[in-house]
């Protein structure tokens, strides 16, 4: 599946806010970050690029995809949840947002 510049860095924008809700950056987080980002051919440098898009926007741009790409997204952000071995309440709630900001209809499995 092919993502625009502006997906790209929403998508990535959304993981890392995933990764980074519990307080806490694991290590299989860091890893399925990397993997995913290679599995979808997302450039490396882009994750930095990705930290300085607002939160409000990326929500918008996520809003605006396909629903093909809408439901990529929901199980990458599954996928990245999952890595540490435990899912947080906190990545839970953070997802479920998400999803209803962008109009993923989806029921969170955990």
């Amino acid at each position: 599946m092919e993502f625009n510049l502006a997906e790209k860095l929403a998508i990535i924008k959304a993981m890392d806010e995933v990764i980074l809700v519990d307080g806490t950056v694991y290590t299989n987080e860091l890893n399925i970050l990397n993997q995913l980002m290679q599995m979808l051919k997302f450039e490396k440098n882009l994750l930095e690029e990705a930290r300085d898009v607002d939160a409000k926007e990326a929500l918008l741009i996520l809003g605006a995809m396909k629903e093909s790409k809408k439901k990529t997204l929901a199980l990458i952000l599954e996928e990245v949840a999952k890595a540490d071995g435990k899912v947080d309440d906190k990545e839970i709630s953070l997802i479920l947002n998400i999803f209803k900001s962008v109009g993923i209809k989806c029921e969170y499995r955990y």
